[in-house]
């Protein structure tokens, strides 16, 4: 490159903020929520850089120009961006997600938090309904729980969670379905925390294209009601916990009453509490084993 040439003059490169600009447009038209961050994040995925450093990125070469104007364009078909950079952020963790396994949503991060908060060293930590992992991994990741469990009975899903869990001695993944009245049964009452992200969405619920076309429909629709995962994972729960642990579901925006009231109404549990999410929905339930 001669001396004075400046690098935005080459041949090969393209100036990156007019190209950021027209994703912007070409993902908002297509009716995506977030176009400007999830074009932010596609072209830092392609320049493999943070996001955050992109304000010092001028230009784009060719090759990568190409490549990130495709990506825009699979992310306008309402493909997941996740699944075209092929990870998940959660809380601390980044999360290998495609296709066969629901993608965490960050409402989840609250549930997650509000679990770890409550593991003591030591705990025993039961995670169901897992999917990729997302909760256990950050229970692993960020406390000092003795044993972590992950279960899962999608056998799409499960190779995603044991990518995941891999390299967490703490982490053991199960196979198995949270509506039996068996699960576990070696645990029951030795659980000090159990967690739960099921599906919930009552059936017929119209969703965005992403969860429609991309996630597992049964990590996302629970029954006429949306309660028919939540009303056995609530028994199970009983079960494993020992007096005093702690259970916390995840649950549908319409549910803000009903999940407590079915905690209430087992009449094993104590001290149930409704929590909201970023928006002020209802989004999870928890309460204490008596």
């Amino acid at each position: 490159m001669a001396r004075d040439e400046h690098p935005r003059d080459r041949p090969d490169r393209t100036r990156l903020a007019p190209e950021l600009a027209s994703a912007t447009a070409e993902l908002s038209a297509s009716g995506v929520s977030s176009p400007r961050v999830d074009a932010e994040l596609l072209a830092a995925y392609v320049l493999d850089v943070p996001r955050s450093r992109l304000i010092l990125v001028d230009t784009i070469r060719a090759a990568e120009l190409d490549r990130f104007r495709a990506l825009v364009a699979e992310r306008a078909r309402r493909i997941p961006l996740q699944h075209l950079v092929g990870t998940a952020a959660f809380r601390h963790v980044e999360l290998a997600v495609g296709d066969g396994v629901f993608v965490p949503r960050p409402e989840t991060e609250l549930l997650a938090g509000w679990g770890i908060e409550r593991t003591v060293p030591g705990a025993t930590v039961v995670d169901l309904c897992s999917g990729s992992g997302a909760i256990a991994v950050s229970v692993a990741d960020e406390s000092k729980a003795g044993r972590v469990i992950a279960v899962e009975r999608s056998p799409a899903a499960l190779p995603w969670l044991r990518r995941n869990a891999a390299g967490y001695e703490r982490l053991e993944v199960v196979e198995g379905d949270v509506t039996d009245p068996e699960l576990l049964a070696g645990l029951r009452g030795q659980v000090d925390v159990l967690l739960c992200n099921p599906p919930y969405v009552p059936d017929g619920t119209p969703v965005p294209p992403e969860v429609s076309d991309h996630d597992p429909v049964e990590a996302v629709f629970g029954g006429a009601d949306g309660l028919c995962v939540i009303r056995p994972v609530i028994g199970n729960a009983a079960a494993l916990l020992k007096p005093g642990g702690w259970v916390g579901i995840e649950h549908d925006d319409v549910h803000g009453a009903a999940v407590p009231d079915l905690l209430r109404a087992d009449g094993r549990f104590t001290e149930v509490t409704a929590h909201d999410d970023f928006t002020g929905r209802p989004r999870f339930a928890t309460a204490r084993r008596r």
